[in-house]
């Protein structure tokens, strides 16, 4: 059987988009731009920092767009001069309008980190470990006006593990998804039919984006919840809480089974951690950071304060 070589515009900006870059570099497909964010300040000094796409695209001599919006003169007539024959997008950060996602031939593709309906929108993959989902995925969709709205290509499921951080799924997911991809661009290029399939919205969820407000600990909450936002606040934004006048980040820790007593409050102080009471059992810190400070465990920071 005959396969084109089609001519791919890829899109994305942060880590989860490189392995599907990689992917595509190696494939038989030629890559012929790279869409990525702006060159933004960043770090205490507020030098201009490059996305990791960027640097990616830089390593394979790539052409570089960094469009701030595709409304701006002259931006949607590069693309359309291009010729693609279709548009990756992974992981962008910008919305594309209807005439970006007609410009392509086979219009747009994107990689979305859950099985969807489930968790359409900025922050999938920490909302399922929040929800206490038992299963996610990434989802291959043909792009559509919506939010993350379109028929589904292909989907391939992975079970969330009991100590799944945000930081580790994401990573098995950025990896799923660039394998997912390629048989779907494989069956695109030798013209066999797709069977996209319409996403019911009666079981959409919505995952919102995440902020540094809500990573403080709430200790009226369920230990298990706690134990959830901690595992999917890690690396960002990273749980945190107030603890003897100090504001301390909390990388890790567990729920443990017996009751508590009032919310916030320390029940135990030992080398296998700090136990805080909570609305429904206790959590048991292990992995904490000072301001300023490295991880450490929390009996180091108990040896440390006495």
């Amino acid at each position: 059987m005959r396969v084109n070589r089609l001519r791919i515009v890829f899109a994305g900006s942060p880590n989860f988009s490189g392995p599907t870059l990689d992917a595509l570099m190696h494939s038989e497909h030629h890559v012929v731009a790279v869409y990525t964010q702006p060159d933004r300040p960043a770090g205490r000094g507020r030098k201009l920092s490059t996305s990791a796409v960027k640097q990616a695209a830089i390593r394979h001599e790539l052409p570089i767009m960094q469009p701030t919006r595709f409304s701006d003169p002259g931006v949607l007539d590069t693309l359309q001069q291009i010729k693609a024959d279709l548009m990756v997008v992974v992981a962008y950060g910008l919305i594309l309008p209807q005439a970006v996602l007609d410009t392509p031939v086979h219009g747009c593709w994107n990689i979305h980190a859950s099985l969807l309906p489930r968790w359409r929108g900025a922050a999938p993959i920490q909302r399922a470990i929040i929800a206490g989902d038992r299963t996610t995925g990434v989802s291959i969709m043909q792009m559509d006006r919506g939010l993350d709205t379109g028929a589904v290509i292909a989907s391939r499921p992975v079970d969330i593990a009991d100590d799944e951080t945000g930081g580790s799924l994401h990573d098995r997911l950025s990896i799923l998804g660039a394998s997912a991809l390629l048989p779907c661009i494989g069956k695109l290029a030798a013209g066999t039919p797709l069977d996209a399939q319409p996403q019911d919205d009666r079981h959409a969820t919505y995952a919102e984006k995440l902020s540094k407000k809500e990573a403080e600990i709430d200790w009226r909450e369920p230990a298990e919840l706690i134990a959830r936002k901690i595992r999917a606040f890690n690396p960002w934004p990273v749980a945190w809480t107030q603890f003897d006048g100090e504001r301390l980040r909390i990388w890790s820790g567990h729920a443990l089974g017996h009751p508590g007593t009032e919310p916030g409050q320390v029940i135990a102080r030992e080398p296998q951690g700090i136990d805080i009471s909570c609305f429904e059992g206790c959590l048991r810190i292990t992995e904490v950071q000072k301001p300023g400070g490295k991880r450490i465990s929390a009996a180091d920071y108990l040896n440390a304060r006495q």
